[in-house]
């Protein structure tokens, strides 16, 4: 290949390839520095992989203020040599020639220096926190899996749709939604007895944004047979936890002439499917945030330790077939456990109906079965209207996946395809049939059996990475007071 002159490149070629003897020009934040009297060691990083590039310069053959001005923070473009590197840590390094400073980062007010920050602090200086190890590896791995997603659909025929945004329809029915308007909030039009009057507004009725694109994405799915969204939902609960977003990102296929067994088979394939694939491309990435959860389990106490490490996690889920229950069983199960009898459960399981916690979730997971497990038939009155009846009245085909760490990862169900059954219990929950006219119409015609899941993608974030707080594995998280950048 001809070198007009440097050969741009990433840091993580320069590691990987060690292209010893190229001539090569690299971009990036330094991270740390040191210098003596005859030599400087620069550690720049790109973003391109976890490993730092070590840029080694003579100060004699670079101007003083310059050198002076290459701080923690500071922007760098690097022209040079690579070399063999005479130090442990790294094969190769890079020999500067040429140095320019594309950007200063005063040491007194830069808040990123050479040492360890809470996650907490991280999280409001949420437009800087990328340039950290911990939250490059997070993001690196973040579009792995956002990729990977996409990927396996692709590979089994599904087709990507779009669903809204915005929306007049509450899927889940539980109310908590961020309402969308173009009214005057301050004089809003309202009806004659007081009320604010929607039709003046700018979609000509209540309008909120979406708690999930199922219902949109079933239509598809009677059409196109096999299809997912993957976007933006919002709740606006009122949670300050580290488990709650306000924004979080969904996936959420829909299949038609799928029965639960079909689901629940494509559920265990995709959460593989998803974990393998990171585990492969992003191995750096994984062994360092593996070594951060080992070291931060050891600041624990002893009760409260994992009994795995986040990679024996991941390997737990892809080495295991998942355990398929029903809810009865484990109902039973939890009911005769040494935790429920001694009352070690903060939520003591006394009767068939209880709608299980994360403490239940995972003794089955992690105590009980020792792998990951899958729930199915579930009581009707504890799950959403759109699941398909059980012919014994009281339970409904729906599943939910368990794993260590969190309890449910993945919800879903067969859904009820048959319009008396699905009309009958849209009463019973007090939902509209008007406002869902267009739902109901794909019963009304050409109805068919299937099934959906979904999956918050941050949930399952957490577990690829071992990171404890959902908003931390978001770019910028959106919480009850938490919308500044």
């Amino acid at each position: 290949m001809k070198i007009m002159d440097y050969q741009k490149v990433k840091a993580i070629k320069i590691l990987q390839e060690q292209e010893v003897g190229s001539k090569v020009k690299v971009n990036g934040w330094v991270r740390t520095k040191r210098e003596s009297k005859n030599v400087v060691f620069i550690a720049i990083n790109d973003g391109s992989i976890i490993y730092n590039l070590q840029i080694v310069a003579d100060p004699a053959g670079f101007d003083e203020n310059l050198i002076k001005d290459i701080t923690t923070g500071a922007c760098l473009s690097v022209q040079g040599e690579v070399v063999e590197s005479a130090g442990g840590g790294q094969k190769v390094e890079l020999q500067a020639e040429k140095i320019d400073l594309l950007g200063k980062a005063d040491p007194d007010e830069y808040p990123l220096q050479p040492k360890r920050h809470s996650l907490e602090f991280l999280r409001e200086i949420s437009h800087l926190r990328p340039r950290t190890n911990t939250f490059s590896a997070v993001f690196r791995v973040r579009h792995a899996m956002s990729y990977a997603v996409h990927k396996f659909f692709h590979e089994r025929g599904f087709f990507n749709v779009h669903t809204p945004i915005i929306t007049a329809s509450d899927a889940e029915g539980a109310g908590e939604m961020f309402r969308v308007t173009a009214l005057d909030i301050d004089n809003p039009a309202r009806t004659e007895t007081g009320e604010v009057d929607y039709s003046m507004d700018f979609f000509e009725r209540e309008t909120n944004l979406t708690v999930s694109g199922q219902l949109e994405a079933e239509l598809f799915a009677l059409a196109l047979t096999e299809v997912y969204t993957f976007g933006p939902t919002f709740r606006a609960e009122n949670s300050n936890t580290s488990r709650h977003l306000a924004e979080f990102w969904m996936i959420e296929p829909e299949m038609a002439f799928y029965d639960l067994n079909d689901n629940m088979d494509l559920a265990e394939d995709f959460l593989k499917y998803i974990i393998r694939y990171v585990l492969e491309h992003c191995k750096e990435d994984i062994e360092f945030l593996n070594k951060r959860a080992i070291d931060e389990d050891k600041m624990k106490k002893m009760g409260e330790r994992s009994d795995m490490t986040l990679l024996e996690h991941l390997n737990f889920v892809i080495n295991n077939d998942f355990e398929r229950i029903t809810y009865t069983e484990a109902i039973n199960i939890l009911r005769n456990s040494k935790p429920n009898k001694k009352k070690k459960f903060q939520f003591i399981i006394e009767e068939w109906g209880a709608d299980l916690q994360s403490e239940h979730e995972r003794y089955l997971v992690e105590k009980h079965f020792r792998k990951p497990v899958i729930l199915y038939d579930y009581p009707k009155e504890i799950k959403a209207f759109y699941m398909r009846q059980n012919e014994d009245g009281k339970t409904v085909r729906a599943m939910d996946i368990l794993f260590p760490r969190l309890g449910e990862i993945v919800g879903g169900s067969q859904r009820e395809e048959r319009m008396d059954k699905l009309t009958q219990r849209m009463k019973e929950c007090g939902i509209s049939e008007e406002e869902l006219w267009w739902f109901m119409d794909t019963r009304r015609f050409g109805t068919a059996p299937h099934s959906g899941f979904g999956l918050g993608f941050e949930r399952f974030i957490q577990f690829v990475t071992g990171i404890g707080n959902i908003r931390d594995v978001i770019p910028f998280p959106r919480a009850r007071g938490m919308a500044e950048f």
